[in-house]
């Protein structure tokens, strides 16, 4: 997905935490929470929710009750900054606003152009820390007929939110995402996302995102809150399969065997 060097986290080893572990010890706590996490709205969700529906030979013809849920916001405990958290800080060699960031490594599935069916997604620094980007959904991107996959959307929000690290010029991997569904997302349609750190706590950085449909101002389809965790090198070459890190480590282009460790979910 992305590659920021962003955050993951573990209990204590002798090379240090891993990632899901350390996004917090409450994640527990808050798993509770994101069982319901899909679909806000009438007709809400990515579209998968249709292969839990009866087949129509079967259905019953008298029409159904119309039950409309109540929009998904909680954010767990494990994504609320703790009142000593701080406010970002851009990095004074981040990217200007307006900057396309590019793809960290070509293979990556979000924003790798060797990736054949991925996401090809372009996020910009914005403003602060902040980032926009976009991605069209394809045919290749399907879950139910002719609708986003809800996993592929995930992609992208978790893709746009480690481009922040960019900004703050840190290396962190995902170590935890939570997202809604609010709307499902047509193939063809141009997702627009944005996003934003709001709080850093040590390693901890948290952030949220959206992602709109139909223009940058548009109704919004999904939205996702996230937790990374800042990590070293090490967290890559440690537990990334030798052959494809030796390959990136040889890279004779100096600026993109850097790249490649940078960002990560």
């Amino acid at each position: 997905m992305t590659h920021h060097e962003r955050g993951a986290v573990s209990r204590s080893s002798k090379r240090g935490p891993t990632a899901a572990e350390a996004a917090t010890g409450d994640d527990a706590a808050g798993a509770a929470a994101d069982d319901a996490g899909e679909g806000s709205e009438e007709g809400a969700g990515d579209g998968t929710e249709g292969c839990m529906r009866p087949s129509l030979a079967r259905r019953d013809p008298r029409p159904a009750a119309r039950v409309r849920s109540a929009p998904v916001t909680a954010t767990s405990a494990a994504l609320t900054p703790p009142a000593d958290a701080i406010p970002p800080v851009r990095h004074p060699d981040a990217p200007a606003p307006g900057e396309l960031l590019g793809a960290h490594y070509e293979y990556c599935f979000g924003c790798g152009g060797g990736q054949p069916h991925g996401l090809h997604l372009e996020a910009r620094a914005g403003e602060g820390v902040t980032v926009t980007a976009e991605f069209t959904v394809t045919p290749d991107h399907q879950g139910a007929p002719g609708l986003a996959h809800g996993g592929v959307l995930a992609t992208a929000l978790d893709e746009t939110l480690g481009s922040l690290n960019w900004l703050l010029r840190v290396i962190a991997v995902t170590g935890r995402l939570e997202t809604d569904f609010a709307r499902p997302v047509p193939v063809g349609t141009v997702l627009h996302l944005e996003a934003a750190v709001t709080a850093v706590h040590g390693r901890k950085i948290y952030s949220t995102a959206v992602g709109r449909i139909g223009g940058p101002e548009g109704p919004v389809a999904v939205r996702a809150d996230a937790l990374f965790i800042e990590v070293k090198v090490d967290h890559f070459i440690d537990n990334g399969r030798p052959e494809e890190i030796q390959a990136a480590m040889s890279d004779p282009d100096q600026v993109r065997r850097a790249r490649a460790f940078e960002v990560n979910p």
